[in-house]
């Protein structure tokens, strides 16, 4: 078990400017500014992993250090892996402690940009340190609940959790009864060696979804034995 407490981000004003269509120079780009600063002075973005290894394969399950998962996709993109990493990043709680002034509806929806950006480049900073760590050279993700959802059922978190120990207990990061988890700007997942490009928007028919990184594949859709299209709201 392995946990990163120390995950030095910068966030590039210019960037998050252009994000959120804002004219550098303006009244509103120096408030955006100040909110930035705000956010990378008190928030401590974390990260815990673990290295796993698969036990088992059945039909549509896979085995790994004892917990059983319930995917055909997780099934097929481990066919031939054996060691994995198991993962949670998450902005951290003191970045939810930033308290906006009342009615402050355009600044709440910067602070949450500046989050997800946040707990971007933090998921960045974990896989570009476990490359480094572990020599590795292409690597994919997947996360409960991404894609549609029978790629890979946000339910199975618990079993996620399960590889992972007390990760409240160890980075603040808590599993509700939905399997959400809290802080919001918080994610996790396992990270494997892939000889092919994989994210789970391949599989996901969301197309209005904001945090999208690709577009629908038809052909990788079919490949993971799919032959209909389903449709998730």
């Amino acid at each position: 078990m392995e946990i990163l407490d120390d995950i030095q981000v910068e966030l590039n004003l210019d960037a998050v400017l252009d994000q959120l269509h804002i004219k550098p120079g303006t009244a509103r780009a120096k408030e955006l500014a100040n909110l930035l600063d705000q956010v990378q002075a008190a928030a401590k973005p974390r990260a815990l992993y673990e290295v796993c290894y698969v036990d088992e394969r059945g039909d549509k399950t896979v085995t790994i250090d004892g917990v059983v998962f319930t995917s055909h996709v997780l099934r097929v993109n481990l066919d031939k892996v054996h060691r994995l990493f198991a993962y949670v990043v998450t902005c951290g709680k003191e970045a939810d402690e930033i308290v906006l002034p009342k009615g402050s509806f355009l600044k709440s929806f910067w602070l949450d940009a500046i989050k997800n950006s946040l707990l971007k480049a933090s998921c960045s900073y974990l896989i570009s340190h476990l490359r480094q760590q572990y020599a590795l050279g292409r690597t994919a993700t997947m996360s409960p609940g991404s894609g549609d959802v029978t790629v890979w059922p946000i339910e199975q978190q618990r079993q996620l959790f399960c590889l992972l120990g007390d990760v409240n207990e160890l980075i603040g990061v808590e599993l509700t009864d939905h399997c959400l988890m809290i802080p919001k700007k918080s994610v996790s997942g396992i990270l494997f060696p892939t000889e092919l490009d994989f994210h789970s928007c391949q599989l996901c028919h969301r197309q209005d979804c904001p945090s999208r990184r690709g577009s629908f594949d038809q052909e990788r859709w079919e490949s993971m034995g799919y032959r209909c299209e389903t449709t998730t709201n």
